[in-house]
């Protein structure tokens, strides 16, 4: 059972190369997201598909995979605030967009907290040897 689990690890890293192929596949099509007033949105069409390629070689590669997927959350995150909801009132796509990024966001936070193996990151607070004192009444 645990191997079935683990897959799941690698079925949620691996599709994200369907978007590497379209960032450099079909550039126009990425750069037609780019909202209007950013220049040069082919530049930032292949930007964020180097991006994304970076994440998956860290999330194959198991170094800064944690960094790589939360630096992926915040572009997904971003990607639904500066592109998604400006046009979820004219697009009934992006409104599906809306709701389907945030799930990836969700995923790459699970991600970068159950499955990453670069320990760098820690968001506990670190645990000190000296013993608690308690308090005397």
């Amino acid at each position: 059972m645990n191997k079935v689990v683990g897959l799941g690890r690698w079925l949620f890293v691996l599709p994200f190369t369907m978007y590497i192929l379209l960032h450099f596949g079909k550039a126009g099509v990425g750069a037609s997201f780019v909202p209007s007033w950013l220049p040069f949105p082919l530049f930032w069409n292949y930007a964020t598909g180097i991006c994304i390629l970076l994440f998956i070689i860290s999330c194959i590669w198991g170094r800064y995979d944690k960094l790589a997927s939360l630096l992926m959350a915040l572009y997904v995150f971003l990607m639904i605030f500066l592109v998604h909801v400006p046009r979820a009132a004219t697009s009934e796509n992006d409104l599906l967009n809306i709701f389907r990024n945030t799930m990836v966001v969700g995923g790459l936070l699970m991600y970068a907290g159950a499955y990453a193996n670069d320990r760098r990151l820690s968001f506990t607070a670190p645990r000190s040897s000296a013993p608690v004192e308690t308090a005397r009444r």
